[in-house]
């Protein structure tokens, strides 16, 4: 009697048990979802330092001298404002919660720093690649009573179950 080669299907459902077992420890140890929100809020502290950085470069060229529209934070530390950019981008900003205190249109910039930094201190004013509205950059900026000024992000997002404050301060 001549057998047939192949296999049993007891031997391929043991291989297809096997492949999905490893499978799953590799999927739940790689945590696609956290490696995501990890690269945003990457992202996040890239375009906090590069607004500081473009605010305070102006500063610099000009004497001392906060950009024209960036006048309006003023130098009382529960005051923060969010960065808008285009015309109409006040009138579209959400909410955004910064140190327990809810920051709405009322304190948003309408427009003037993307006119005031951008070409030659920023490429461009960033916004938040979450929201995807380039009217709402999901960024706010403060004056403390110091001088000291604080850019940071509106939408961090918690990984590996801590939410990190995306400001930086100089």
């Amino acid at each position: 009697m001549k057998r047939k080669k192949g296999f049993t299907l007891i031997e391929l459902l043991i291989v297809i048990g096997i492949i999905s077992i490893l499978a799953a420890i590799i999927f739940v140890a790689v945590d696609p979802a956290r490696r995501l929100g990890e690269a945003r809020n990457a992202e996040r502290w890239s375009s906090v330092n590069a607004i500081l950085n473009g605010i305070l470069k102006y500063t610099v060229d000009n004497s001392g001298i906060l950009p024209a529209t960036a006048t309006a934070i003023d130098s009382d530390a529960a005051t923060f404002q969010i960065i808008g950019e285009g015309g109409v981008a006040c009138a579209a900003v959400d909410a955004c919660v910064v140190s327990g205190l809810t920051l709405a249109t009322s304190n948003c910039f309408a427009s003037g720093l993307d006119t005031d930094l951008v070409d030659e201190y920023l490429p461009s004013i960033p916004f938040d690649s979450l929201t995807g509205d380039t009217n709402d950059t999901r960024y706010y900026v403060n004056r403390s009573a110091a001088g000291r000024i604080t850019v940071g992000a509106c939408d961090e997002e918690t990984t590996g179950g801590s939410t990190p404050t995306v400001s930086v301060s100089r």
